[in-house]
Parts: C-alpha cells; sequence; structure tokens
C-alpha cells in the first residue's frame, strides 16, 4: 500500500487553476454532498424518526448542514444527543433502517457533474468515490445514482479500518487505481476531506456547493482550492485540450 509521500507547501499548488494542470493524472470525490445531493432523502429518514416519535420534523435547512457527518451529525442535531448518550444507539438504528428503505428518492447529481464525469472519462483520466458511508449504504446508491459503470474505484468508511480524516481510505482508493498520490486530486465537502487528502499527499478541492456543516467555512480549510460549483472543478484538474 502507497505511504504519504512528504506533505507539498501549500504554494507547491496554490489557488491558481492553471497550477494543478500537468500532474494531475486521477482525481477521487467525496460521494454525499460533492458528487450527489443526497439530503433530501438523508433528511427524511431523521425526520421520520421524529415523527414517528410525536415530534414535528426538524427543519430542513439546519439538518442539511450535517448531511455529511452521517448518523452522527443528523442524529445529534435532530435530537441533541451524542454517540455517548443512551438514547443514541436506536435512534441510529432508527434512522439507518428508515434510510436504507428510500436510499435515493430524492438523491440526484449536482449540477455540473454529469458533465465533468464524462470529460474526465474522455480524456483517461480515472475517477472514483471515497465515501465514509458504509458500503452497504454506498453500492446501491453508487449504482442507482449511475455512477457504478463509470468509477475506477469506490471506497467506502467500512473498506478500510480507518475513515475519514484518516488518509487511509485516499490511499487505498489510489492504490486501487494505480496511480502516486502526489498525481491526484482529492474533492470534498467537509473539512474530514480536506484534512484525508492533505494527510495523503493529494491536492485537495473545497466543494463549497456541498454541506460543508456549521463551524469552518470551506475558504478557512486550507485546501489548495475552493469551489462554488461544481463546473469549476474541470479546469482545476484537466488542462486545455
Amino acid at each position: 500500500m502507497f505511504e504519504p509521500p512528504a506533505r507539498a507547501s501549500s504554494s507547491h499548488f496554490g489557488n491558481a487553476p492553471y497550477l494543478l494542470h500537468g500532474s494531475v493524472r486521477a482525481v477521487l470525490f467525496d460521494l454525499d454532498g460533492t458528487l450527489a445531493d443526497t439530503a433530501p432523502d438523508l433528511v427524511a429518514a431523521v425526520n421520520k424518526v421524529r415523527t414517528d416519535r410525536g415530534l414535528p420534523p426538524g427543519p430542513y435547512e439546519t439538518l442539511r448542514l450535517q448531511a455529511s457527518h452521517g448518523a452522527r451529525g443528523l442524529i445529534g442535531s435532530a435530537f441533541g444527543v451524542t454517540p455517548d448518550d443512551a438514547a443514541f444507539a436506536a435512534l441510529r438504528d432508527a434512522f439507518l433502517a428508515n434510510y436504507e428503505s428510500a436510499l435515493c428518492v430524492q438523491s440526484r447529481l449536482f449540477d455540473g457533474i454529469p458533465a465533468l464525469l464524462a470529460a474526465l472519462t474522455e480524456r483517461g483520466m480515472p475517477w472514483g468515490i471515497v465515501t465514509n458511508k458504509a458500503a452497504r449504504l454506498t453500492d446501491p446508491l453508487v449504482e442507482r445514482l449511475g455512477l457504478a459503470e463509470g468509477a475506477a474505484c469506490v471506497v467506502s468508511g467500512d473498506t478500510t479500518p480507518h475513515s475519514k480524516p484518516h488518509p487511509a481510505p485516499l490511499l487505498y482508493a489510489a492504490e486501487r487505481i494505480g496511480i502516486m498520490p502526489g498525481q491526484i486530486v482529492y474533492v470534498g465537502d467537509d473539512l474530514r476531506d480536506i484534512q484525508a487528502g492533505k494527510a495523503a499527499g493529494m491536492a485537495t478541492v473545497a466543494a463549497a456547493y456541498g454541506y460543508c456543516g456549521d463551524s469552518l467555512s470551506p475558504a478557512q480549510w486550507q485546501a489548495d482550492a475552493v469551489v462554488e460549483r461544481a463546473g469549476a472543478i474541470a479546469p482545476l484538474v484537466m488542462s486545455p485540450a
């Protein structure tokens, strides 16, 4: 398995798009909030837990911010509990059951993503998915979103012993596609994505159009670039034809 190379200084990539050209041979993406807008189904699943308990639905925009944080973030926001609370396990299990039964009802790829993936494929640049979502949820969702055939790899939160922000999933993905980490860009909408990418020795792009949490703004994540729309990713990673 690849070992993380020495971390590049921020000035090596900078934020100028042309500085990412040339050395990039592959692109890896987070799933929820980066490739796909899955928040409608995730929020519906956690709100069903609330309504089943006689509570009103939580506000969509507040819960949407936690969509990249999985059960921990959504249950925490919807019920004000942490994994250390006795009630957490039952709430998590109910949420996951709801979500698994309605996995891809309103979820869709973000605008610009289909064209981006098509362009990468046309250029012969492999692209893959690295998510913290468990494989039993990732695999059917990727299939239903139409991503399974084109993805060079799909790495879930339980594929390796560690999940992001640990670099192990990204290093495993690099090994799967046979490209050194220093020639890969990782795109994600959460601080953990950027931390994992940097720890793996990859260039990083913060997807500010995604969920992004409710603490630090993407501009403060120290990513090599920040994009406000998915269509802005292509010029960062592909040299002009």
